[in-house]
């Protein structure tokens, strides 16, 4: 089979079994020095239902690629902007890196191709940022042509980078919503007996070949999608609380009620399902 030659790199640094060691303690010590609540919420874009970390990369690539471009067409007016621009892209590494690696501590457990690829993505932009540091110094005392070339190499790094961010999310599925492609019953089906559905318990049911997640409390079932978004955890293993539930993979935390997010570091809520109960089964349909 053809593939192209970066695909074929990216399952290289994937096959990288020397890094699973270093990548399991790294995202430990991140998840204990994360723990769950407002700051990790920010960090994992609960607040605005989707990742942060893609949004802080836009930053960071734009002017530094505008940067470079300044370099190469901008002649002497673009001296300055391009040291700005550098400037500004450098102010805002330090939450892109922190979020990224944040959202890379929460695959686990994960792909052994998961784990490997973020570390040299990681690694591939952190060398960028020195690079780039190292080129606004340089301009800075006057060396034109050395930061100019510092600079370039950074923004050839930080392209590969971002290649390999983007495999990672369209090709591993990380950061994306593992629920996207669930439909779900729209018409009234059967679910489970009522009977197998105990109070206050978290029970699955797979309807139309998705596993839905019921709970009972009272006269009222509630049903979720039993798949996490954020990382597929199975909800009917985690705990029931008072109208939520929590996956038992990350902690993140989810509303019986209507599925949104009350807790990361998922950042999309679970779908739900209308129920009712009709001789003697629970029967459910997708909102």
């Amino acid at each position: 089979m053809r593939r192209p030659l970066a695909s074929t790199l990216a399952e290289r640094v994937e096959s990288l079994a020397a890094l699973d060691a270093p990548g399991k303690a790294i995202a430990k010590k991140i998840r204990s020095a994360l723990p769950g609540g407002p700051v990790k919420d920010a960090m994992s874009g609960v607040q605005i239902g989707h990742p942060l970390h893609p949004l802080l990369t836009d930053v960071v690539i734009g002017t530094w690629t505008s940067a470079a471009i300044l370099d190469v067409v901008g002649g002497r007016d673009g001296r300055k902007a391009a040291e700005r621009l550098i400037a500004a892209g450098l102010a805002a590494t330090p939450p892109t890196l922190a979020t990224g690696w944040s959202d890379w501590a929460d695959t686990e457990p994960a792909s052994a191709e998961i784990r490997r690829g973020g570390l040299v993505h990681a690694a591939l932009n952190g060398t960028a940022t020195t690079l780039m540091a190292m080129s606004l110094a340089e301009r800075r005392r006057g060396r034109l042509a050395s930061g100019r070339m510092l600079s370039f190499a950074g923004v050839g790094l930080l392209s590969a980078g971002g290649w390999l961010g983007a495999h990672l999310s369209y090709a591993q599925g990380v950061g994306v919503d593992t629920t996207a492609f669930q439909s779900g019953a729209t018409d009234w089906t059967r679910a489970t007996a009522l009977d197998d559905v105990p109070e206050g318990r978290a029970v699955c049911a797979n309807v139309d070949g998705d596993d839905v997640l019921l709970v009972r409390r009272g006269e009222r079932i509630h049903a979720l999608a039993d798949r996490c978004t954020h990382r597929a955890g199975a909800l009917h293993t985690g705990e029931v609380g008072e109208g939520t539930i929590t996956c038992p993979l990350h902690g993140s935390c989810f509303s019986l009620e209507d599925g949104s997010v009350l807790r990361g570091p998922a950042a999309y809520p679970q779908p739900t399902f209308e129920t009712r109960v009709r001789d003697g089964a629970v029967e459910i349909r997708r909102v």
